[in-house]
């Protein structure tokens, strides 16, 4: 009876074809099931607020704000997307960018915050909460991911004057 119950768990294959199938199979599911409709979502989004005009608004008021940065006031959009979805906001950034309202340049300043703001809604009850955190304490991680992204867009300001 073992050897049926040993013979029935499939053992990973060691053939670098087979290994390197089923790793595009799992790229292939996370892409689609994952990334894409997040970066969908923000397409629509991006697409929703210049419609409304909401896009331009954004920029008149968070303008001097985001100048800080040598941003548009647009850009203060994906950071708050970054804050919710890391794919959404490399895709709201792409977004922007082939509407005009980003740069290149505005995208590698806005570039760390894809990286360090990266999704924190989303697993702060994911992580925060099933490692028994306190919730006390909770607000100075979230802050701290926020200066440290504030920080790095300086940082990645004062790179673009060299290179």
């Amino acid at each position: 009876m073992e050897n049926k119950n040993e013979e029935a768990v499939k053992k990973p294959s060691s053939n670098v074809f087979d290994i390197f199938v089923e790793g595009a199979r799992k790229g292939w599911h996370i892409g689609v099931n994952n990334m894409l409709p997040n970066v969908l979502m923000a397409y629509v989004i991006a697409y929703i607020l210049t419609v409304l005009g909401v896009m331009d608004l954004l920029g008149s008021l968070l303008g001097p704000v985001m100048a800080l940065w040598g941003l548009p006031g647009q850009a203060f959009v994906v950071l708050l997307t970054a804050w919710l979805s890391s794919s959404a906001s490399v895709g709201l950034a792409a977004s922007l960018y082939t509407t005009g309202v980003l740069s290149g340049q505005d995208i590698t300043i806005l570039m760390p915050a894809f990286y360090l703001l990266g999704s924190q809604l989303q697993y702060m009850g994911r992580l925060l909460g099933t490692s028994d955190v306190p919730k006390k304490y909770w607000p100075l991680l979230m802050s701290a991911s926020l200066l440290n992204t504030l920080l790095a867009m300086f940082v990645m300001k004062f790179l673009i004057l060299f290179f």
